[in-house]
């Protein structure tokens, strides 16, 4: 297994494991607006892709980063925002070497951290993340506002 920054060509194959990580958190299937999102992400530079590569140069996982900044630490970090592997690749520390590359992403940019937000539901994630070192902040409250709310 390869761990490596994602590709123009790649897109394709980054959109169908997009869409069905977007599936698993009950969204309906829509591999156009997958490939249109992750494109977007790609061209524009909003975010850094990493995939996991097969032996048979499959790709079988990814995680999306977006920066943040910090006005009170004057710092960039890092949102790890999209996680996944498919389900025929887990449990071979795939997710663990994603994350481990998201985390040379923080030093090689000279970022402060990495934040994450999963569900509580999410019993997988939440097992992983203690493991791979981080902490469960209880310290801050989490506020989401969106159009919808308007309506």
């Amino acid at each position: 297994m390869k761990i490596r920054s994602v590709k123009n060509s790649d897109i394709n194959n980054v959109a169908k494991l997009f869409n069905d990580y977007r599936v698993f958190y009950r969204k309906e299937s829509d591999f156009n607006g997958a490939k249109s999102f992750i494109s977007d992400r790609f061209t524009n530079n909003d975010s850094k892709i990493y995939v996991c590569e097969g032996e048979d140069k499959e790709l079988v996982g990814f995680v999306q980063l977006y920066p943040i900044f910090s006005s009170t630490r004057m710092q960039k970090s890092w949102l790890l925002n999209d996680l996944f592997v498919n389900s025929s690749h887990r449990g071979k520390k795939i997710s663990i070497q994603l994350i481990e590359k998201a985390k040379n992403l923080v030093e090689m940019s000279d970022a402060f951290g990495l934040f994450l937000e999963t569900e509580k539901s999410n019993l997988i994630g939440n097992n992983l993340y203690p493991k791979a070192g981080f902490k469960l902040n209880e310290d801050s409250n989490f506020y989401e506002w969106n159009r919808s709310s308007l309506l």
